[in-house]
């Protein structure tokens, strides 16, 4: 069956999303206020009346009053588990959490416990509302997170452009992006030329030029004025759809944990059923003073502590928890699997542009020549690039923002050198070393020896001096490799299709173990195939490009920088960094490792208490109450150790 593609209006204030157990029970995450907590209210309002009733011995509160009263107080709590557990036994699922808790209650009842009965199913449904708050606050978070993403596109409609959701933009459509905004939609572009920021899809650092028709990409950054396109993809098949449906569908990836434990909770359930039933009926053969009441109650007793809701409720909304806080951190785990397997990773291997820096063009160092004051020679080269389109000449651009006031005639384009022309009556070179030597003018040796990109400059036949051009590193570059140290990892490896001088240099300058540039994206896969074949080697590979692929469907654990990533990277990762900052992925460590924790000490709590409770309830002492808190109230403790992952300061 074709998998049905989700899209933001998917998800609406008032709207039901439902969490599957894998039992065919749903817990409806309705957002209906109020209403959905009435029917506990009524039945614990009920619960508390009759019990006081009994403890006042009322006169009137006797005999058929008495049971009608609590079986109405049962109804509202405990028919919708009866009926789940009906419809499991039609589908051949007989061993289920409902058709246990349905007849223990309903064997409760039949013994005359009838308060025990209704605060079974009271609890049970106390923790359900727990578990579907916190469900619908952890999904909360990811639609929270979501909805800053680009959600409107100026189409032109009816002789103007109106400004609309990209959902409602058809294939062949004219959209227009102003400088600084995210293409909302793949297309072709349909203006003369334009500059985009496409260092998510190439993994190259320079800006890319495109020319009328040639195609540009959703989540590219329009640089350079207003450009037009034309669509040529739907919303629904763009990198923003395809997160929320990844997000939405992300616990179906369920953890080796989890899985583990809906496994043993299919063998162990039929199993104490045929115990309940030995312990009612077996000590008629060996106990003088045999009473079929008192052995029935004790085996209720012992399918009400049973029953595995603290573990098939608790365990994956522990999982769930974690993606909730992850999200609300502006990281997205695809699964619970991911969480699980981020607690293991012991080898960091990264991409340089656009995952530590941030893939845009700055000017690093400006070196002129004594015979001309720094200002002027900046001048001469402003008023020079003012005339060139390229993205290195927009970085010049913006390092004074007055600009020049020197102005450029004559000016040539000489193909693969750079600029000739005239300022102020001199002839001017803006270019590489090649322009330099072809008009005769000596470049310092020094030059040489510079590994990031360089323009010279040449004032009437001489060396005028140069500027140095760099990607910048991210702000939180330093933070995160010093985070992801202390969160335990042994090695930390930089691999980029960069020159190596540049990639070398960045590694240095941000203490990373080893480093290679100059790969081709089979270059990057072999590295980390080595890395994965030494032993107990567990790798996550952070990239975001389309380059950056292969290795992210490779590695142990695929992390794509989800804020300028190509749809390919994103699709490929098995977690995604949002906003693009490096220093999240030691958050996202740290988040694996804190819901790890949390499953198995509600794991350990479950068992614990249930085996304690278990062996006293088979000795006759337990009561139901025992029982109850055993089962619903080990969950319900459970529970609200999950809901900790998202109170949890990561900072």
């Amino acid at each position: 069956m074709k998998k049905k593609k989700l899209n933001l209006r998917d998800i609406k204030p008032n709207s039901e999303t439902e969490h599957n157990h894998d039992d065919g029970h749903n817990h409806s995450e309705t957002q209906n206020g109020f209403k959905v907590y009435i029917p506990a209210i009524i039945s614990f309002a009920m619960l508390i009346i009759g019990i006081a009733l009994d403890y006042f011995n009322v006169t009137f509160f006797k005999d058929w009053i008495r049971i009608v009263w609590y079986g109405i107080a049962y109804l509202p709590v405990g028919l919708p588990v009866v009926k789940e557990g009906w419809k499991s036994i039609k589908r051949g699922d007989v061993f289920t959490e409902f058709f246990l808790m349905s007849i223990a209650t309903i064997g409760a009842f039949v013994i005359g416990e009838y308060p025990e009965g209704v605060a079974v199913m009271l609890f049970y449904a106390v923790g359900e509302l727990f578990q579907s708050a916190a469900v619908k606050r952890a999904k909360g978070n990811i639609k929270a997170l979501l909805d800053v993403r680009p959600n409107e596109a100026l189409v032109y409609r009816n002789n103007d452009y109106v400004s609309v959701n990209p959902e409602s933009v058809v294939i062949g459509e004219k959209v227009q992006v102003r400088v600084g905004e995210k293409i909302p939609l793949d297309g072709i572009l349909l203006s003369e030329k334009g500059s985009f920021n496409t260092a998510a899809l190439t993994g190259e650092s320079k800006p890319d030029t495109i020319a009328k028709g040639e195609k540009v990409f959703a989540g590219s950054i329009n640089m350079d004025g207003v450009i037009e396109i034309e669509t040529t993809k739907e919303f629904k098949d763009s990198s923003i759809a395809r997160i929320l449906d990844m997000v939405q569908n992300a616990t179906a990836r369920k953890s080796k944990t989890e899985l583990f434990i809906r496994k043993f909770a299919r063998v162990y359930t039929p199993i104490v059923v045929f115990l309940a039933i030995a312990v009612t009926f077996l000590p008629y053969f060996f106990v003088d003073d045999y009473v079929f009441r008192d052995w029935l109650y004790r085996a209720l007793i012992f399918l009400v502590i049973s029953c595995p809701c603290a573990l098939v409720i608790s365990i994956p909304l522990g999982y769930f928890g974690g993606l909730g806080a992850a999200s609300k951190n502006g990281i997205l785990f695809k699964g619970a699997s991911f969480l699980d397997a981020m607690t293991k990773v012991n080898t960091v291997v990264m991409d340089k542009t656009g995952t530590v820096t941030k893939g845009v063009f700055k000017i690093k160092d400006v070196v002129n020549d004594s015979t001309f004051a720094k200002t002027d020679f900046m001048k001469y080269l402003m008023a020079m690039e003012e005339q060139s389109t390229h993205p290195i000449a927009k970085a010049i651009m913006e390092y004074k923002a007055e600009g020049s006031d020197f102005d450029a005639t004559n000016v040539t384009e000489i193909a693969g050198k750079g600029l000739k022309g005239l300022v102020n009556g001199k002839t001017i070179l803006v270019g590489n070393k090649a322009l330099m030597t072809s008009n005769s003018i000596d470049v310092p040796s020094e030059t040489d020896t510079i590994v990031e990109s360089i323009v010279m400059v040449g004032i009437d036949s001489k060396f005028a001096g140069y500027i140095t051009i760099a990607d910048e590193l991210k702000e939180d570059a330093h933070q995160a490799i010093k985070e992801i140290r202390e969160s335990g990892i042994s090695k930390i490896i930089m691999l980029s299709g960069d020159k190596d001088s540049i990639t070398q240099q960045v590694a240095k300058e941000l203490g990373i173990d080893w480093a290679k540039g100059g790969l081709l994206p089979e270059d990057k896969l072999n590295e980390v195939e080595k890395l994965k074949a030494q032993p107990d080697t567990k790798v996550a590979f952070i990239g975001d490009g389309i380059n950056d692929a292969p290795v992210l469907a490779t590695s142990d654990v695929g992390i794509a920088m989800g804020g300028l990533g190509s749809d390919v990277a994103i699709e490929t990762a098995d977690v995604i960094i949002q906003n693009d900052q490096p220093s999240k992925i030691a958050r996202a460590i740290k988040i694996g490792r804190s819901t790890r924790s949390i499953v198995w000490q509600n794991i350990v709590l479950a068992f614990g208490v249930k085996i304690i409770v278990l062996i006293l309830g088979a000795g006759g002492l337990a009561t139901m109450w025992e029982a109850v808190f055993a089962d619903v109230g080990v969950a319900l403790l459970a529970i609200l150790n999950a809901v900790r992952l998202q109170k949890m300061k990561w900072q």
